[in-house]
């Protein structure tokens, strides 16, 4: 199914085709209509489904249809166990409402909260947040979870595997009993789906299986190198292999500038493109990079969606994603329609635990590469 089948309003519709966003993921055709209809929500959907803006968008539309003139409260709040995933939700919220009033705020521990103070005060409708930060503001009155309408868990069976179940618990007291509430986890074991009883209306209730198969056209390989030696490595690779057109992937933003500039110096032509990135200067990227202009294009997970290059021979894995379906989202951009493929990843020390969660995913031992 289409966005455009769904009946979303045209600033959503439009932030979607910028980024060729359209075709909806089993999860997004099946949660928008239960959402936009006001139910409340229980998804047993991975992280690489695309469930993220199969809650972010209902929630942008229907914040955009009831919009007051006054943004002196929130409307909706989003919890997230990590700071990786918070940002990551936050990225989804500015992109699908970037051609409405709406304004968002994302919040975590681990850093200073002025910027995030700075934000919350300025007035927001969207707050995404992990649970111990938010009661750090809440308990400094600096943040008021009263009028609440929309309600997400995100993860859950993270939320509750981390030790939050305590925190949620106390942030629940302070949020509106009337509200609509969306909970998320890719796991639903007898004490999650106990705990979303007690938070939950008459749920809907929908599942989807995360993709897990990478398709036979693409020939795999791993490659075991330390973080440091990764540039002088990738440089080898490229060379050795004589590879004219590459998408390489990076897990941040600042990670992408970097290899970015560091190829440059070494004569190579190269292109980054994430969400920091102007939607200009992503499409310029992408144009150069599908006429030769430019052999690397450089890449963060939230930019590549919508990426669709007919017979792109490689794709590198720079560093391995956070998540084991994100990697076969990756290597499916090549060995399109029965053409050949090569995906090679790189896998330093820490990055182990990760590379085992995606061999157990796809169902085999990915070859060390030669």
């Amino acid at each position: 199914m289409t966005f455009d089948e769904l009946g979303l309003i045209d600033p959503i519709k439009k932030a979607l085709q910028e980024v060729n966003y359209v075709q909806a993921t089993a999860i997004q055709e099946q949660a928008i209509p239960v959402i936009l209809n006001g139910n409340d929500l229980i998804g047993c959907a991975q992280t690489g489904t695309g469930k993220t803006a199969a809650f972010a968008i209902p929630i942008v539309q229907l914040l955009s249809q009831t919009k007051s003139t006054s943004r002196s409260s929130i409307k909706a709040l989003v919890l997230a166990p990590t700071r990786e995933l918070s940002i990551q939700i936050g990225e989804s919220f500015a992109l699908i409402s970037k051609f409405t009033k709406l304004k968002h705020a994302v919040i975590f521990g681990g850093v200073s909260q002025a910027k995030q103070v700075d934000a919350i005060k300025s007035g927001v409708d969207i707050v995404v947040a992990t649970p111990g930060r938010l009661l750090d503001l809440m308990n400094q009155g600096l943040v008021r979870l009263n009028d609440i309408q929309y309600l997400v868990l995100d993860e859950a069976d993270n939320m509750l595997d981390m030790g939050f179940i305590h925190d949620i618990k106390r942030i629940l007291k302070h949020v509106p009993e009337q509200r609509q509430t969306l909970f998320l986890s890719a796991t639903m074991p007898p004490a999650i789906r106990k705990f979303a009883g007690t938070i939950l209306q008459q749920p809907k209730e929908i599942s989807v299986s995360p993709v897990s198969s990478t398709a036979e056209t693409v020939k795999q390989a791993i490659y075991y190198v330390e973080k440091a030696d990764k540039v002088n490595f990738l440089l080898k690779v490229v060379k050795e292999n004589n590879i004219a057109q590459c998408l390489v992937f990076t897990r941040t933003k600042h990670g992408a500038d970097r290899l970015a500039k560091k190829l440059s110096k070494q004569g190579i032509t190269v292109a980054a493109i994430h969400g920091n990135k102007s939607q200009n200067a992503r499409q310029k990227a992408l144009s150069d990079f599908k006429s030769g202009a430019i052999s690397i294009l450089i890449a963060t997970d939230i930019a590549a969606r919508g990426i669709d290059i007919h017979e792109l021979p490689y794709v590198i894995n720079y560093d391995l994603p956070a998540d084991a379906e994100t990697y076969v989202h990756r290597i499916g951009r090549t060995g399109r329609a029965g053409k050949g493929g090569i995906a090679l990843s790189f896998c330093s020390q820490e990055e182990r635990s990760v590379l085992k969660s995606i061999q157990k995913l796809i169902g085999f031992q990915i070859p060390a590469g030669k």
